[in-house]
């Protein structure tokens, strides 16, 4: 692999690789749908990050083979477009899922509208 950083090693490159990635991927994700609060900022974020991290490298393995174009690739640019790319389909997945799971459980809620109007 090619040092970009001469005192620093391969392993510690694509972990700098991956932490950019999930940077730039959770701050995407929050321009592209604007958060509700601060809270749910802070979430989101530390969720891209998180995200970045532990499939980065992975989720471009699988895009460079997908595309093929791995052998165009480095280890350090395919773990940057791994990182961000986990980071920014990380949260769209788990609002889907939220969304689902929410409207499923309002589907299923009995309604009680007449409640204590027993005459």
């Amino acid at each position: 692999m090619k040092q970009y950083f001469p005192d620093i090693s391969p392993s510690e490159t694509l972990w700098i690789a991956k932490f950019i990635g999930a940077l730039a991927g959770s701050a995407i994700s929050l321009a592209y749908v604007l958060p509700a609060g601060k809270r749910e900022a802070a979430i989101r974020f530390m969720t891209g990050l998180t995200a970045g991290l532990v499939f980065g490298f992975p989720t471009g393995l699988w895009i460079a083979d997908r595309f093929s174009f791995g052998n165009r690739l480095n280890d350090f640019e395919v773990a940057l477009m791994g990182a961000a790319f986990s980071s920014l389909v990380i949260w769209t997945a788990l609002g889907f899922a939220l969304r689902f799971l929410e409207w499923n459980f309002s589907q299923k809620r009995p309604r009680h509208e007449d409640e204590g109007n027993d005459l």
